[in-house]
């Protein structure tokens, strides 16, 4: 059984999730999502998300593609998360290229291209302009 893992915020849910985790869930048998927490969003973005951790995990939890969910504490623990959910494939989105390499060792890592034109921070950004 190939075990995938990939990671986000998943703020603000849009196709651009859904076909990240479609293509994530077609590379393996079993798809592991770590869900950003609120503090960890906080502390990249200097924000919180529009929906909480809870709700987030609720909504990627609802998918058929997604075995199981979990949230992501630090970014510095990618390794700790690999290693304990037994993942065999990483999986981030492009925008992120060349900066998980450093797993390589412990399992696969794939970039998939991003959805063009959607971004959760585009649609917030529509959204207090309306």
């Amino acid at each position: 059984m190939k075990r995938v893992i990939t990671f986000g915020t998943f703020d603000v849910f849009h196709v651009g999730h859904v076909n990240i985790l479609e293509r994530a869930a077609a590379l393996g048998d079993h798809l592991i999502v770590g869900i950003s927490s609120d503090q960890l969003n906080f502390s990249k973005k200097q924000r919180y998300p529009i929906y909480n951790q809870q709700d987030r995990t609720k909504i990627i939890s609802s998918l058929k593609y997604v075995n199981e969910v979990f949230l992501e504490e630090s970014l510095e623990l990618k390794l700790e998360y690999i290693r304990k959910y037994k993942a065999d494939i990483l999986v981030m989105g492009d925008d992120w290229e060349g900066r998980f390499d450093w797993v390589k060792s412990e399992c696969e890592v794939i970039y998939l291209p991003r959805t063009p034109s959607i971004s959760t921070t585009e649609i917030i950004e529509v959204v207090k302009q309306q």
